[in-house]
């Protein structure tokens, strides 16, 4: 294995979102500085891992040790502590203020990385640099052609409003289907599909939602679809016309990236990123979070000129494809890494 300038934590047994962006970029990454990863948890078989052991014994020159969370930032302070000659980042995404231990733990660190303007709002000092996330484009890309992408997803309707993630309330999957159930009896043409797991705790929200949809005669139209396998996602990001991201609360939140890089315009709340990515108007509409009445005002604009939702779909994966590549998030990271290591 080469000596690595770069150490990555990866604790958490748990496929999440931080997983997921963090090996959305560790092959751009790999591309640029040596790295190893601490913890094997989801990753490709050739990435280099290290235990805690071997990281103790890096006492030569700094190495850079980037963590994700309040027990990865532990685990660097207790190699330093027993004399790892470590530089330690943190990027923290969470948009509510932190408690007073990782307060604490953040300020032990040397340097602090943040994805969007939201999240940085809430620290108590400014971040040294904003790096927001980005997208692979040759998993998420459009299709030839959008309506031939839904008709073989065999739903029924003339086009497709997605939703992905969770079924939970968090998710605000629930805001959704109370604005879009008045437009769907009004307008026979789309369809609403939802993907996500559901956990057995969120399960009786799935089914008072079903109920509500079934007692407006609309099953058909309102699809839970459920938990899908990842290599189906992009497939169904390109069938759809308009995707829908209504959290209540979200870190960043890659779905409103990974629909405009699908060709798909946007529905989302005012959580994450999203309104430092969207252009209204442009690219779809962002609403306040749990606003019902906002998000139908914006659903039916959106859904009574499907033609214009093409449009808004090539305005965003342009957009993605511009401003929002793992390549370039990539290279800001290393830019970075480089800089503190020099530091």
């Amino acid at each position: 294995m080469p000596d690595p300038l770069v150490i990555l934590g990866n604790s958490n047994s748990r496929f999440s979102g931080v997983t997921s962006t963090m090996l959305q970029t560790l092959p751009k990454v790999r591309e640029k500085v040596s790295l190893a990863v601490i913890g094997k948890h989801h990753l490709p078989d050739d990435v280099p891992v290290i235990s805690f052991r071997e990281l103790r014994k890096f006492k030569d020159e700094p190495r850079v040790f980037h963590a994700r969370r309040n027990n990865e930032m532990i685990q660097a302070l207790a190699a330093r502590k027993l004399g790892a000659n470590l530089k330690i980042v943190f990027t923290s995404t969470a948009q509510r203020y932190h408690s007073r231990f990782t307060r604490w733990l953040m300020g032990q660190m040397d340097g602090i990385i943040t994805t969007c303007s939201a999240a940085a709002s809430y620290l108590e000092k400014k971040p040294d640099v904003v790096i927001p996330h980005g997208i692979d484009l040759e998993r998420y890309h459009p299709p030839a052609d959008k309506s031939a992408a839904w008709k073989k997803l065999g739903f029924p309707g003339k086009f497709g409003i997605g939703i992905f993630g969770r079924v939970r309330p968090q998710k605000g999957v629930d805001v959704l289907i109370d604005s879009a159930i008045p437009l769907l009896k009004d307008n026979p043409d789309p369809t609403l599909v939802i993907v996500g797991e559901t956990t057995p705790k969120f399960r009786d929200f799935q089914s008072e939602l079903e109920d509500k949809v079934a007692q407006f005669g609309l099953s058909e139209r309102i699809i839970f679809h459920g938990s899908r396998a990842s290599s189906e996602l992009p497939g169904l990001f390109q069938g759809m016309s308009l995707v829908t991201a209504l959290s209540r609360n979200e870190g960043f939140g890659l779905t409103v990236l990974e629909a405009m890089a699908s060709g798909c315009a946007v529905l989302a709340s005012h959580a994450g990123a999203w309104q430092d990515i969207i252009t209204e108007g442009i690219h779809g509409f962002t609403v306040p979070c749990g606003d019902v009445e906002a998000t139908r005002k914006s659903l039916a604009k959106l859904i009574a000129h499907p033609e214009k939702l093409l449009d808004m779909g090539r305005s965003g994966h342009s957009h993605a494809e511009e401003h929002y590549t793992t390549e370039r998030e990539a290279t800001a990271l290393c830019d970075y890494y480089q800089l503190i290591a020099r530091s």
